[in-house]
């Protein structure tokens, strides 16, 4: 992936203050904004708006590292109790891979894929399956044909979803169009068991799940017994939001280091862009912007959203339903909460407290 090292070697840089595409502040703790809380009037418009959008379940809003709104919606479960937040784990396998270079685990992100999984490739190869690597897993720029979408069905059907998924023919060469696939993903977590000799629920517990104190249950299996790899994750609004503040704050939880800080500036780093929405892409986070400030942001199919606006100090979750159809306004109604209400709501600042919240 021709964009992957030179991602990788400024990224300290984006963690500090420069950032891609004119952004400023990948982590944002450098960049303090120049309000405080949130604006009480916009808020009030705000959950107004979100309780006139049927499929929305929740709503956790955060600025500053204070939890400022907690509110289900439409008979959704409470904030605390964990939901399936579909592609959005797809961050969340980043995070761990993350950790998983800085332990050894893995030696980077140009290891081949082959050198943990060779024995699942088929026998008859393409040479570009040797030249697929852990980068191009996480930028979507495998060039496999996709098992998401349309093919999502034959490939949970397969008695081997890894077997499956380096069976399938290149479309695409390694590192060049993004072809978003959950197959790349669950990919990850096949080599991080394989190379951890642990499955990726206990990783999850140990590197993420305890150090934040957050509870992430377990999800479901593939049939050789590989936890699905960036869908299916449980965590609750709450507990995404606190893993969306790590992000903020450079990858540090009460003082420990658990995620690279170098990871999140390269993750933030766009690397292509998706044919589908028009949105840009690192290692595993889609990267964009509500005016002047710079957005990271986590995506899971039916609206389950992660976005993290660091130079405004702000963390915000919805959740939805999980059937919302293809083609609904619905993600475009999630975004125009976040833009229209809650980011001009920390822009103004005030005095919006968990109180007002209801929640």
């Amino acid at each position: 992936m021709d964009k992957l090292s030179s991602a990788l070697a400024p990224a300290l840089l984006l963690i500090t203050g420069c950032s891609p595409s004119g952004a400023s502040g990948a982590s944002g703790q450098e960049e303090s904004a120049q309000t405080t809380g949130l604006d009480a009037q916009l808020m009030t418009q705000a959950v107004e708006r979100a309780d006139a959008m049927a499929p929305l379940n929740s709503l956790v809003v955060m600025r500053g590292g204070e939890v400022l709104l907690t509110r289900p919606f439409h008979d959704g479960p409470p904030v605390s109790q964990p939901v399936n937040i579909k592609s959005a784990s797809k961050s969340v396998i980043s995070a761990m891979v993350g950790i998983a270079i800085d332990k050894g685990v893995f030696t980077g992100v140009e290891q081949p894929v082959l050198s943990v999984l060779g024995d699942k490739a088929p026998p008859t190869r393409d040479p570009l399956l040797q030249k697929l690597h852990i980068g191009h897993l996480l930028s979507m720029q495998a060039g496999l044909e996709r098992t998401s979408g349309d093919n999502y069905g034959r490939w949970v059907t397969s008695p081997d979803w890894v077997r499956y998924v380096l069976a399938q023919p290149f479309v695409a060469r390694p590192g060049a169009d993004m072809l978003y696939s959950t197959g790349n993903t669950h990919l990850l977590s096949a080599m991080l068991t394989r190379a951890s000799g642990r499955s990726t629920y206990d990783l999850a517990q140990e590197w993420l799940a305890r150090p934040l104190g957050i509870t992430i249950p377990q999800w479901p299996r593939d049939p050789q017994g590989i936890y699905v790899g960036g869908n299916d994750m449980l965590m609750s609004p709450l507990d995404l939001a606190k893993f969306g503040e790590m992000y903020r704050l450079g990858g540090v939880v009460d003082g420990r280091q658990v995620v690279p800080r170098e990871w999140i500036g390269a993750s933030w780093s766009p690397l292509t862009t998706s044919p589908f929405s028009g949105g840009d892409y690192g290692l595993g986070w889609f990267v964009s912007g509500v005016g002047r400030h710079p957005l990271y942001y986590a995506w899971g199919y039916g609206g389950q959203m992660l976005f993290i606006l660091p130079d405004l100090q702000l963390t915000v979750v919805m959740t939805s339903d999980t059937d919302v159809e293809r083609g609904s306004t619905h993600l475009g109604d999630l975004r125009e909460l976040l833009t229209n209400y809650i980011v001009p709501a920390a822009e103004s600042g005030g005095a919006w407290r968990q109180a007002k919240s209801g929640g």
